[in-house]
């Protein structure tokens, strides 16, 4: 009987947030699911269709169904894309994905699924009840980011208020473990207490989404967050079903001429790489921090970065003759760059990352010293999760209780620390990702990840 069902084919409706952050690894698993012979119809905008659907390798199984975003005020008319819009202003994007109820119910009693999998949308699972599928949460932040901050113990009470002092201290049953937040980072955590669409804060949201769904999934492995997804399933008295990192198929893209010319004018190992994903705008004062560090190594660096608030270009918000004295070993380029095809790149050594979880795991895969320079609050818990539990990367050091981002020599001594061939720190940290590499880049481990998952999905 287990085989027949597990030999059957699942129709799987996915509907995640209109963030790239969140569509890309919806459709990483899809193709994965594809790839098992398993149909996907997947929800997005059409903005989004328009920069995702390169990466849908299996279009015969894979069918884009194209919503209608409504416009609401606070946000530019047009706007359809988290990665549009600052990220104070997605709350008003939220609200119209909250509006478009009706539109994703009329096209679920169109498809009749057997399972859709989702996110922040927390009234799937009442669709659910109405038109009769299973329903998914699927996460795509870390087990970390969930178990530290998003757990019904974290608030017993759902109408009292949580405190920072509170935040400061992990919640009751959280696993011993070094991811924890240090005192002065709490208040990073508060936006989970703010509005996040009309009437609902983000923590709401999230909590009813995985209370209410039939399951909870993350986008994590056993082998790093074993105890934290335990601590989950307790905790919500749910199943927490694990996809593995679900990481993109190994491309062959080719990387673009004027990158691959300029990097290959330097040795092996030594070029600093410098991303923070598509949402991050920094403070003009962050960015010229930032610049100037890079500066400071002496090394030759690429940085892909938006413009920082109040300017139009990046080329306008560098320090004063910094053109002229990096010309020939830095650039500073505004732009989306192929990050993946950099980090193969055999001149990159080093890559500086805000420790999205996207790019914590192609930090991970890549053969780059690891330099981690946490923005936002699940970043934070990302960076502990590398830089001391794995112990595979360097956080960048900050004055506790300063207001300051980081300095510019703070970062200047982090690449340094790892990039030095004599560096006793650079050489552990390397031997560790080494290690990590290979386990996850094992013959069979995401393929078996993926292949469990999809037995657990049957027994949903």
């Amino acid at each position: 009987m287990a085989e027949n069902n597990s030999s059957k084919k699942l129709h799987i409706v996915m509907f995640p947030w209109f963030a790239i952050g969140h569509m890309t690894p919806f459709l990483h698993l899809s193709n994965k699911l594809a790839e098992k012979g398993h149909k996907i119809s997947f929800l997005l905008p059409n903005k989004a269709k328009l920069q995702l659907e390169h990466i849908n390798l299996h279009p015969n199984l894979i069918t884009f169904y194209i919503l209608a975003v409504p416009q609401v005020d606070g946000i530019p008319p047009g706007t359809e894309t988290a990665s549009e819009i600052p990220i104070f202003l997605t709350t008003h994007l939220v609200t119209a994905m909250d509006k478009m109820q009706g539109q994703v119910k009329e096209l679920l009693q169109k498809l009749k699924p057997s399972i859709v999998l989702f996110d922040v949308a927390h009234w799937i699972p009442q669709l659910a009840s109405e038109i009769g599928f299973k329903t998914v949460n699927y996460n795509v932040v870390s087990a970390a980011s969930l178990a530290i901050a998003l757990v019904p113990s974290r608030k017993p009470d759902q109408d009292r208020t949580i405190t920072e002092s509170e935040l400061e201290k992990p919640p009751p049953g959280y696993p011993s473990s070094t991811v924890l937040l240090r005192k002065h980072e709490a208040h990073s955590f508060s936006f989970l207490f703010l509005e996040f669409g009309k009437g609902i804060t983000l923590f709401d949201r999230v909590t009813t989404a995985m209370k209410k769904s039939d399951a909870i999934s993350i986008r994590t492995c056993r082998e790093i967050e074993g105890p934290l997804c335990d601590y989950i399933a307790k905790d919500y008295e749910k199943p927490v079903l694990l996809t593995g990192p679900v990481l993109p198929e190994s491309t062959s893209e080719k990387l673009e001429e004027k990158w691959e010319n300029w990097l290959n004018g330097f040795n092996p190992g030594t070029v600093v790489f410098c991303a923070f994903g598509s949402q991050i705008v920094l403070e003009k004062k962050q960015f010229q921090e930032l610049v100037s560090g890079l500066e400071l190594t002496g090394l030759p660096f690429l940085i892909a970065l938006k413009p920082p608030f109040g300017s139009e270009t990046v080329e306008e918000a560098l320090p004063e003759g910094f053109e002229n004295r990096v010309r020939g070993r830095g650039i500073v380029h505004g732009g989306w760059v192929q990050q993946l095809a950099i980090l193969k790149h055999p001149s990159v050594g080093c890559f500086v990352n805000h420790c999205g979880f996207g790019s914590m795991w192609e930090s991970l895969m890549s053969d780059c010293q690891i330099v981690l320079v946490p923005h936002l609050a699940d970043q934070i818990l990302n960076t502990r999760l590398l830089a001391e539990e794995l112990k595979v990367a360097v956080e960048i050091e900050r004055e506790a209780n300063s207001n300051a981002w980081f300095s510019k020599e703070s970062l200047c001594r982090a690449i340094k620390s790892v990039m030095d061939s004599d560096s006793e720190v650079g050489n552990v940290i390397k031997k560790n990702h080494a290690k990590w590499k290979e386990i996850l880049a094992g013959p069979s481990f995401l393929g078996d990840y993926v292949d469990k998952f999809i037995e657990e999905l049957h027994q949903l």
